[in-house]
């Protein structure tokens, strides 16, 4: 990217998944892929001229208008940022016999440091670009990013009856009106009836929506915090305080089930929702696969993705087809599938062989060469659940570390001793190896 447009435009910050770092209380709200964005030529004096920017994605948020290339760790180019507070004017789009044979447009100007110019989208690919606009348009006038925290407004304390009491029999009331009977009377009683039930629900769709935007801070702030204990906790020396480590992992895990503050959806999103879904889930499962040791059973992220997405709710088709998109982007994640069939969720860097190693240990103890182990046991050892530990536990079967015994009790593991015993000699025993370490523990 050329000086003139990195001096002009801000850069934007992706994740390792290739997703938007997003600001505080910044909300995704439509994208569009395939976008060219190309300067307007013009011979002002205070105007810029910036290369275009070629078939990138478009992501429209609350506070800015950004820009990503379509593969950001092989492209040229970079992120970029546009800023809603330095859009002067968004030029309405004209339909005409012209514009039905190229591709659609969108013109708005960009003003920053006295200098301007109008930039154009140029939509090349799958997406509806009047819903694109009418966001835009909306996320513009909103101007989400001047509002400060909101001061919560103080309601009315009083409440006024619906109707006066009602003194009985008669045709007056006690406040001296005619009281009305017959079908007049049903009706005025039902509209009285219909009038306290609405004001009924807009207090309570009043104090809703100020619960609503108290969580939306309260989401703010635990991200905040989270952020701070990962950043502390990675900086703390191996010597620290064990009880106050495990208050940080829990006010942590705390932090974590207050939810996604923008999560993807379909709306948001549109064809591209599968692929930041993909994205998306990607950086999530960066701090589950930690405390799981590398590796997490598909069902367990399913449960923790949707619980972190509050209402928006995803299948489990979804999530399958998201973890399968992995393998055409450069994430450090992965999905796994044992020979049993069971899914499961690893990094990159997760190694067999250090669980090989650890189990291995484990049946070279003397009272697991005498009675075994079951994926309790392994379970119990490794960190993970006992589920996770049985396809481990085969796994090193299937490599020859281990034996299996198959009883009323369930699946016992004992370590492979056929590799130390010699074949000319089977009664021959050596002074060392696991064999003479079994035939001593009988």
């Amino acid at each position: 990217m050329s000086t003139a447009t990195t001096s002009f435009f801000e850069p934007a910050s992706v994740t390792s998944s290739g997703r938007p770092v997003l600001h505080q209380a910044e909300v995704e709200c439509h994208l569009l892929s395939s976008v060219d964005l190309e300067p307007e030529p013009t011979t002002t004096a205070n105007s810029l001229d910036f290369p275009a920017l070629k078939s990138g994605l478009v992501i429209l948020t609350t506070y800015r208008l950004l820009w990503l290339p379509s593969n950001v760790t092989t492209d040229n180019s970079n992120p970029i940022a546009i800023p809603l507070s330095s859009v002067t004017h968004i030029f309405s789009t004209k339909k005409s016999i012209k514009s039905m044979f190229h591709s659609p447009r969108i013109r708005f100007q960009v003003s920053i440091h006295s200098r301007s110019v109008v930039v154009t989208l140029v939509i090349r690919g799958k997406g509806d670009v009047d819903v694109f606009l009418t966001k835009f348009w909306d996320c513009w006038r909103g101007r989400a990013w001047e509002i400060g925290k909101d001061s919560g407004g103080g309601s009315s304390s009083g409440s006024v009856p619906a109707s006066g009491s009602v003194s009985g029999g008669g045709l007056y009331s006690s406040d001296g009106a005619v009281r009305l009977v017959g079908v007049s009377g049903i009706l005025r009683k039902e509209q009285e009836m219909w009038e306290s039930t609405d004001k009924s629900l807009q207090e309570a769709f009043h104090d809703l929506n100020a619960l609503m935007r108290k969580a939306k801070e309260m989401v703010i702030l635990a991200e905040k915090m989270r952020q701070k204990l990962l950043s502390g906790s990675s900086s703390q020396s191996s010597s620290g305080n064990d009880e106050e480590m495990g208050s940080k992992e829990e006010m942590q895990d705390w932090l974590l089930s207050v939810g996604i503050v923008s999560p993807v959806t379909k709306e948001s999103a549109g064809a591209m929702y599968h692929q930041q879904l993909s994205r998306q889930l990607a950086d999530f499962v960066r701090i589950p696969l930690e405390k799981a040791g590398g590796m997490i059973n598909l069902i367990d992220i399913y449960c923790l993705f949707n619980r972190a997405r509050g209402t928006e709710l995803i299948s489990p088709e979804d999530l399958l087809q998201a973890c399968s998109l992995w393998e055409k982007f450069d994430v450090p994640v992965m999905l796994r599938k044992f020979d049993s069939g069971v899914k499961v969720i690893q990094n990159k860097s997760h190694s067999d062989e250090e669980v090989f190693a650890r189990i291995k240990n484990l049946v070279s103890k003397p009272e697991a060469l005498r009675s075994g182990i079951t994926a309790s046991d392994a379970a119990m050892t490794l960190g993970i659940a006992p589920a996770m530990a049985k396809e481990h536990l085969l796994t090193a079967e299937s490599k020859g570390l281990l034996c299996r015994d198959i009883s009323p009790d369930g699946f016992r593991f004992f370590i492979n001793l056929f590799p130390e015993i010699i074949s000319d000699d089977i009664h021959l025993v050596k002074d060392h190896g696991i064999y003479s370490l079994w035939i001593k523990s009988r």
